[in-house]
């Protein structure tokens, strides 16, 4: 059975450009347009990993990151932070609330799933 990730994203294009690096490297995905939606779509089903943008309109990708890990269903759900925010400050509170990895946008889709290799365990 294929292992679930969600993406959560404001820009559709990058939804649609990881979408495809995931789905071609065998694994399914939900998509979130924004922290709030992303919450509404995690409804107990097993997500074994979320990339998640940093800046998004409703709810950052730090505050969504917050709620998740409160939910008993995900708290242990690993995520990556696709962001263009490379501050220290900022990488920081992202490791505070939960944040396994952090890469940086532009990105390179062999790098992203070898961050998601090593975070989606077999």
């Amino acid at each position: 059975m294929a292992k679930t990730i969600m993406i959560v994203d404001d820009s559709a294009s990058l939804r649609q450009v990881v979408g495809i690096a995931l789905k071609g490297a065998g694994y399914d995905v939900l998509e979130g347009s924004d922290g709030v939606d992303a919450l509404s779509k995690l409804t107990g089903q097993k997500v074994h990993l979320i990339i998640s943008d940093v800046n998004m309109p409703k709810m950052d990708g730090i505050t969504f990151l917050t709620a998740v890990k409160q939910m008993p269903a995900y708290k242990f759900t690993p995520v990556i932070m696709l962001t263009t925010e490379s501050e220290e400050s900022k990488k920081r509170q992202g490791q505070a609330a939960g944040a396994k990895a952090w890469v940086v946008k532009p990105f390179k889709p062999d790098l992203l799933l070898s961050a998601v290799q090593k975070l989606v365990l077999p």
